[in-house]
């Protein structure tokens, strides 16, 4: 494996009903059910963290995609949904939507912009084959 340029480390005591942080102390929250699956909702879940590291990795992989092609991108703003969904085995699998609104380009740019996105953002590609990720970009479906 190469180099690293950039590790996260964390610490989660109790799972998803107990505490998490991370080694620098910036991030230090309490951990909770959504009330949805029987817990109280009054903390964060792995859900939610994932949403949020998810939609911020993709916004700026379009908007560095879109200093490189030469295109308005840095307007970028993205709506992320995870969601978990039941499979057979009582098992679940994680389910993504990004919503991507791109104000200053419209059409087969826009489009363009975010297929190429999805296959150099990180988090796209650590889901590529394990994840479905629906891509919506200034309201119109990305295949």
């Amino acid at each position: 494996m190469t180099k690293a340029l950039y590790t996260a480390q964390a610490h989660v005591a109790g799972g998803r009903n107990g505490r998490g942080r991370t080694s620098d102390g910036q991030l230090d929250l309490e951990l909770r059910q959504p009330k949805e699956m029987g817990g109280d909702g009054q903390g964060t879940n792995p859900e939610q963290l994932f949403a949020v590291g998810y939609a911020a990795c993709f916004g700026t992989t379009i908007a560095l995609l879109g200093r490189r092609g030469k295109l308005q991108a840095d307007d970028v703003e993205v709506d992320s949904s995870v969601s978990l969904v039941p499979i057979d085995g009582g098992r679940f699998q994680l389910g993504v939507e990004l919503r991507v609104a791109l104000p200053s380009l419209d059409g087969e740019q826009a489009v363009d912009l975010v297929r190429t996105a999805h296959q150099v953002c990180p988090y796209s590609n650590a889901t590529h084959g394990n994840v479905d990720v629906a891509l919506v970009v200034n309201g119109r479906a990305v295949s």
